[in-house]
């Protein structure tokens, strides 16, 4: 699974034994809810997203005097989390939520699942009854704590006010550090509304907890002896390189073997697009070439990634001809779903840094990699099969033309934020990334409605930047409520919704598996207009919709006023921009691995089966 960052851009103080003496801190008496917002401005966190209910009461008191610590009021719960976790990963650092107890904590079950899958920084606070109501069914009541225990890296529950500060500082060090994860602080209503004493840094107690950053040095030097050796090696990139702020080290070590790069949904951006080592992303729906690479690889390395399915296809005949390095933070990672050759247990920053020493080493001694026929079968497939589309044959708008002409269009360094399903495979395609940390996506869990919250989330984080989320009309449906958020928190995200009026990713299984049967996948009435067939999700309508929380809305069916309908959108700073593009139902992903098969058995388009000519001596 993903490498960590180590310290680049993290909240969280040192950690210091809890019997390390007192504090130089000058010693403060405040109430549990003081000491929270203490707590929180003094590890610098500089933003919250929250909604405030019974039990959490009592912290939303002070907060109203913070000046360092910023609160935005969400609309839902789940709205919060995904706002934290699109701050995370546009800046690097901790992403805060807080909200009540019961339902309110509840509603976040969706999104710290989803940060634990993509290995997001996350601290989410929730209020929880009294502690001597605990277990007493009390009014919204929940053992948030036991439901959120597999899908958090740790979570705590406080039920004394001593205990806030030295929570909190544990919270961000074990959310920031490692493999980074979500942690869940709980805290019962009346710690925070008992006094107690503040004094900072506290000291913390995390025994065990010792992430191993540095690797092993006689791995390094077999991984660098493998990588000189291959001749059809491949650099597997994962959002780890990311996460641990390591993009630098890649490219260096990835121009000094002149090995091809593929990375993976939640990398990219860490090698830049356009790099002539860059072969695209890996996975079901990747490139030709990506896949391909794969699995025709003699040497797979193995980054900060974790041979999830999607990547891997059946995975028994996965990779058949290739030995395994596998570096990750994470040792659960190595070996779960691939046999490493050579494990590599370490942060990426440092694994990567030592790799590039370990393999100049290896060409001072005269053994460097001869990748020139590989290159050639690379460069034949790239050529053959690039990902492409065709436009709709009734001059109607193309999905994918919308989504390639906002990534020409916008301004240098935006941000993509995407949602799930054909418009999150068209932005990775047809959207050209050249810097990390400006797509933003759920990965891992593949949760329906992230978009417009995370993209929320990265604009307040990185207001100078312009952020696109990029959706789906089933998508928007989910999780729209935030753009009143963004209108009256001065949050100008620019939102384009990709309207093929279904459940898109769906829809195309079902025209490729299940005879044309469109069961419960269309999201409009399919009534004609005026003896016009229906196109699009028109029920909501969503530039009214938009229009009534706040946004600047255009509606764009015409492909003659893209551009500058794109070019309206991008000129208007001041409030949240929505564009509905009405596109062509019957657009399809292509390249594709079905599921449950061998990535040997990719398609380029419907029906087209690449011919790989091969003629290699395995």
């Amino acid at each position: 699974m993903p490498m960590t960052e180590q310290a680049t851009g993290a909240q969280h103080p040192q950690p210091r034994a809890r019997n390390g003496g007192p504090s130089s801190a000058s010693v403060e008496h405040l109430t549990g809810a003081q000491s929270l917002i203490r707590s929180l401005e003094e590890v610098g966190a500089d933003t919250v997203f929250g909604l405030p209910g019974g039990c959490i009461l009592p912290a939303y008191d002070p907060l109203m005097d913070s000046t360092r610590v910023r609160h935005i009021l969400v609309r839902h719960e789940q709205g919060a989390g995904h706002a934290a976790t699109g701050y995370a990963q546009a800046t690097g650092k901790v992403g805060v939520c807080m909200v009540t107890s019961g339902p309110g904590a509840t509603n976040l079950v969706t999104p710290i699942a989803d940060a634990a899958m993509d290995s997001v920084p996350l601290v989410a606070i929730t209020g929880q009854v009294a502690s001597a109501a605990i277990g007493t069914d009390a009014f919204q009541e929940a053992d948030i704590c036991g439901i959120t225990m597999p899908i958090t890296k740790h979570n705590f529950l406080v039920t004394r006010a001593e205990d806030i500060a030295h929570t909190i500082a544990e919270a961000f060090h074990i959310a920031s550090t490692g493999r980074p994860g979500p942690v869940l602080v709980d805290i019962a209503k009346d710690a925070l509304q008992s006094k107690t004493t503040f004094s900072w840094p506290p000291a913390m107690d995390l025994p065990g907890y010792r992430p191993v950053t540095k690797p092993h040095a006689k791995q390094i030097r077999e991984a660098a002896k493998l990588i000189t050796q291959a001749k059809r090696p491949v650099l597997y990139v994962g959002g780890g390189v990311m996460k641990a702020g390591a993009t630098a080290e890649l490219k260096v070590l990835a121009e000094l073997t002149g090995a091809p790069v593929t990375t993976t949904l939640m990398a990219l951006g860490s090698f830049p697009d356009s790099h002539p080592l860059h072969v695209g992303m890996p996975g079901m729906h990747g490139s030709v070439t990506a896949v391909t690479a794969l699995q025709k690889a003699d040497l797979i390395v193995a980054l900060g990634a974790r041979f999830d399915d999607r990547v891997t296809g059946k995975l028994d005949s996965f990779a058949p001809y290739a030995k395994i390095v596998h570096a990750d933070i994470d040792p659960a990672e190595i070996g779960k779903n691939r046999a490493a050759d050579v494990p590599i247990v370490g942060d990426a920053r440092e694994v990567i840094a030592d790799l590039v020493q370990a393999v100049q080493a290896e060409h001072t001694d005269g053994n460097t990699g001869d990748y020139a026929a590989w290159w050639k079968d690379l460069n034949r497939w790239r050529e053959t099969y690039p990902v492409g589309y065709d436009l709709p044959e009734d001059g109607s708008l193309s999905p994918q033309q919308v989504i390639q002409r906002i990534g020409e269009l916008a301004p240098e360094g935006t941000i993509f934020a995407a949602g799930v399903g054909q418009h999150q495979m068209w932005a990775s395609h047809f959207i050209n990334y050249e810097q990390p940390s400006t797509w933003l996506n759920s990965g891992g869990a593949g949760t329906m409605g992230y978009a417009v919250p995370a993209a929320m989330g990265a604009k307040a984080g990185m207001p100078e930047r312009a952020v696109w989320a990029i959706d789906g009309d089933g998508c928007f449906q989910m999780t729209n409520q935030e753009l009143t958020t963004c209108a009256l928190n001065n949050i100008p995200i620019k939102v384009a919704i990709i309207n093929n009026g279904a459940l898109g990713m769906v829809r195309q299984w079902q025209t490729l598996f299940y005879n044309q049967r469109y069961s419960n996948t269309v999201l409009h009435s399919g009534a004609d207009t005026d003896g016009v067939p229906a196109k699009g999700t028109r029920v909501p309508d969503f530039v009214k919709l938009s229009e009534a929380m706040g946004c600047y809305a255009i509606r764009c069916e015409d492909p003659a006023d893209l551009d500058k309908v794109i070019a309206e959108a991008n000129a208007i700073n001041d409030r949240p921009v929505v564009i509905d593009f009405i596109v062509h139902e019957d657009a399809m992903v292509w390249p594709m691995v079905a599921a449950g098969t061998s990535n040997d058995e990719v398609m380029a388009a419907r029906g087209v089966r690449p011919d790989f000519g091969d003629n290699e001596d395995d």
